[in-house]
């Protein structure tokens, strides 16, 4: 199957610690809140995790997202943390500003192998160029994952999906479903990927019509569909038809309509105002506790 006009939209992150994790994302990243959301009770699509609870979704990133590979923070009242496992291995931008940012801030700095690594609260790794943040392109280049069979995560991804072979080494692969969009690499670990509750989410958009062939598909291969193809509401907002996968490492795969998802994802000018408001209750809360 090819996989025709796919984008590469967003990375789900479960955060424990909302008030630290958007001074990361926004003071040290310097990405932007793009919007936010709030929910009364869990996803139809586990969009939040395995949690039928209040959560909130901020999407946040360097620009729209017609245009940017995003962020999307998931907050869930009452869960204060989550395991890391290996399954996530980092997101790569390029942004000295970023690294100027953090030193001003005393935020860590570590290094890996020469690789300027910043880690977000909940330990999530970011690699960071240190080349001036560009401002005709996106500044995030890639998400990398674990794999625990490259052969097995080429055939899923490139032989299944249609996802194009950028680059291969002895132990990565890189993959794109098209030019100017955030990459998605495999790093062969040598053992089994462990996904543990911080387990993330990657999304793509495609034409809605493609959808229903890529159900077909996936049936046809005999992989695994974690939700059924669903109509996602967000009160106010547009709906969305969504089909959730994962591949044969349990990474999870949403593909969502691509008409629909631009309607969802208009920028709203009060999402800042939102977070913080949201982040004044959560230390409110923290205080009367």
């Amino acid at each position: 199957m090819v996989i025709k006009n796919a984008r590469a939209l967003h990375f789900v992150f479960k955060i424990g610690d909302r008030t630290l994790s958007a001074k990361f994302y926004r003071e040290i990243l310097g990405m932007k809140t793009l919007r936010h959301e709030e929910f009364k009770e869990g996803c139809a699509a586990a969009c939040n995790g395995p949690y039928d609870n209040r959560w909130s979704k901020t999407m946040i990133g360097y620009g729209p997202e017609d245009s940017h590979f995003v962020l999307e923070l998931t907050y869930n009242y009452n869960v204060n943390s989550y395991i890391l496992g290996n399954d996530f291995q980092g997101i790569t931008i390029k942004s000295k500003e970023a690294l100027e940012r953090a030193k001003a801030s005393n935020w860590e700095i570590e290094n890996d192998n020469g690789v300027n690594v910043l880690k977000a609260p909940g330990g999530y790794k970011f690699f960071v160029v240190d080349e001036s943040q560009p401002s005709n392109k996106d500044p995030v280049e890639k998400v990398t994952l674990a794999s625990s069979n490259l052969s097995n995560t080429i055939k899923y991804w490139n032989g299944i999906l249609g996802m194009k072979i950028v680059s291969q080494r002895d132990k990565s692969v890189l993959l794109s479903f098209g030019e100017n969009q955030a990459q998605l690499e495999f790093k062969d670990i040598g053992g089994p990927v462990e996904r543990e509750t911080s387990y993330g989410r990657i999304a793509f958009s495609v034409p809605e019509e493609e959808l229903k062939a890529i159900d077909e598909v996936i049936k046809k291969a005999d992989q695994k569909i974690l939700t059924p193809l669903i109509t996602l509401d967000t009160p106010g907002k547009a709906s969305v038809t969504v089909i959730i996968l994962a591949d044969p490492d349990g990474h999870e795969i949403c593909f969502v309509g691509d008409e629909q998802f631009r309607q969802l994802s208009e920028f709203d000018p009060e999402g800042d105002k939102l977070l913080n408001r949201y982040i004044e209750k959560d230390e409110k809360r923290k205080k009367e506790a």
